[in-house]
């Protein structure tokens, strides 16, 4: 005797399946990182990300006008710089090359597509670490949070939309608000990466930053060992005025992915990182996976997790897939 209730029936075709689809992803749901290098004349492909490269700034503007032609959601900016020292300074030299940045892309797609600029010390310091060290070498929190007041504030003068608070120091969303707010600048929001874990998945965005880490950053990124630690870091930022929390890396957390969400009473972003992109990059090549199927079924799943928005270096590829 067959059951009265046959749940096949609900996947008999294509239409169908689409029709009573749960989670959807779409372009205006997705953020494409890009990286800036200072002084070069032609972009430089990044090795250990294929596909993915460090921009000039003429094609860093042509990079921002396809993203909005395609229907993307952001555009989260990195600067390379072309020298560094102790105190990340070149973050917040306002003809540095990310505040450059910033302004070219603003300039080139004005309010079309929602700039972010990551505000962090790690690409501007000769130690690549994200705040500044004190005499032990140990990462200064309150002297580092002063700093990212500055970086956010340069950073919304040149015409991002949101500031991405990526360092998790102690309280640096409170600081940084109370610093945008007291210029004036009370429609600039904070992308908080709230739940930001001290993962192995980071290493070939360090080399598309051109890092200068020696070492780890466990005494202030979490430990992959603890869940509930990301509520309190969440419920932290959001009580401190963050207009998005993040989770970082996505894939590997989706059960804080999911967590976080269930508390927010803001947007929650993920973000599909460098060793996740490298990952399924290299089986691809070797023909293991399939690319497309892959791309959009982990970005389903981050979805399904609870983001609202997802940051993804197959932003382009994958907007396009969705047409």
């Amino acid at each position: 005797m067959y059951p009265t209730s046959r749940p096949r029936r609900l996947r008999t075709t294509a239409a169908m399946r689409r029709l009573v689809a749960e989670t959807t992803v779409g372009p205006h749901q997705l953020v494409l990182p890009v990286f800036v290098k200072q002084g070069v004349a032609e972009p430089v492909p990044i090795p250990s990300m294929p596909g993915v490269v460090q921009h000039t700034r003429d094609s860093l503007r042509k990079a921002a006008a396809e993203a909005v032609a395609v229907g993307l959601g952001g555009i989260m900016l990195f600067g390379v710089p072309a020298t560094r020292d102790a105190t990340g300074s070149g973050g917040i030299d306002p003809d540095g090359v990310l505040n450059t940045a910033v302004r070219d892309v603003r300039a080139e797609v004005g309010d079309d597509i929602v700039i972010m600029a990551d505000t962090c010390l790690d690409e501007f310091t000769d130690h690549g670490h994200c705040g500044l060290l004190d005499a032990a070498g140990r990462v200064d929190n309150d002297a580092t949070l002063a700093v990212y007041a500055q970086m956010a504030l340069a950073q919304v003068q040149a015409g991002a939309h949101l500031v991405g608070l990526s360092g998790m120091m102690d309280g640096q969303v409170g600081v940084v608000r109370a610093a945008l707010d007291a210029a004036g600048h009370h429609d600039a929001g904070i992308l908080a990466y709230s739940a930001k874990y001290a993962s192995v998945w980071y290493g070939p965005f360090r080399d598309a930053v051109e890092s200068q880490l020696r070492g780890d950053r466990l005494t202030y990124q979490q430990d992959p060992a603890n869940a509930r630690e990301a509520l309190r870091e969440a419920a932290l930022d959001l009580a401190e005025g963050a207009d998005i929390v993040m989770v970082k890396p996505a894939m590997s957390y989706l059960d804080v992915l999911h967590a976080v969400a269930g508390i927010s009473d803001v947007p929650v972003a993920a973000y599909q990182v460098s060793g996740e992109y490298a990952m399924v990059e290299a089986a691809v090549a070797r023909g293991w996976l399939d690319r497309r199927r892959t791309v959009l079924e982990t970005l389903t799943s981050i979805r399904r997790a609870g983001a609202d928005l997802v940051l993804t270096y197959w932003a382009m590829q994958a907007a396009g897939w969705m047409r």
